[in-house]
């Protein structure tokens, strides 16, 4: 007799499941407990799954920590592009572009705002942060698979800038983006000062407009 196939078990949902309840746990113990001190056995044990199944995905803690990572940065900038993009099926993220430079980047930036308040990302976001610092492995990783990425959403809106006279075209757009992505970063993680919206708007006319009088 044919086995029913509706009854038989389901392993692509049960991988996914079991997928995402390790991200969950990685991102929570490196959060908890910092870098060091995660382990893949414990990421197993919080998971609720065999540490050979984790490394039958991943070679190391650094690539579930770091995909992990990414995973939700995902998450974080759908959220951010708002609901037209996940209704186009998961469109990556694109950087705004209505036409007004000042606008765009001030929207963009409040939503980093949001994200990095967000104590989900905030914590293990900090905790791969300094890690990156003293591991200049997981430093290159963290800056090549997440920050590079994002950077480069910057560097395309303030080229189109450029093309339509918004910019100055001998400005170089990797070294702009930097006058209001570093300072925010700092603030960030040194807490020399709050991160809010009126800030960061701040951060962007400074760049913008400069310092000198009008």
């Amino acid at each position: 007799m044919a086995q029913n196939q509706s009854s038989a078990p389901d392993t692509s949902r049960r991988s996914e499941r079991s997928r995402r309840a390790i991200y969950d746990a990685a991102l929570a113990l490196v959060a908890e407990v910092g870098y060091p001190k995660t382990t893949i056995e414990g990421i197993a044990s919080r998971a609720g799954v065999g540490k050979q199944t984790i490394y039958r995905w991943w070679p190391s803690k650094a690539d579930v920590l770091l995909e992990a990572f990414l995973d939700l940065s995902d998450q974080a900038a759908e959220q951010a592009a708002g609901r037209a993009a996940e209704a186009a099926g998961r469109k990556p993220y694109t950087f705004p572009d209505t036409g007004d430079l000042a606008a765009d980047l001030k929207n963009v930036l409040r939503a980093t705002v949001d994200e990095l308040g967000n104590p989900a990302f905030e914590a293990p976001s900090r905790a791969l942060a300094a890690e990156g610092v003293v591991n200049e492995e997981l430093g290159r990783r963290f800056v090549a698979q997440l920050l590079e990425p994002q950077l480069q959403l910057y560097v395309d809106r303030l080229r189109a800038a450029q093309e339509s006279g918004e910019v100055r075209p001998d400005v170089d757009p990797r070294i702009a983006l930097e006058l209001f992505v570093s300072p925010l970063a700092q603030r960030w993680l040194q807490y020399t000062g709050p991160i809010t919206h009126e800030y960061t708007d701040t951060l962007v006319d400074y760049a913008l407009h400069g310092l000198a009088p009008r």
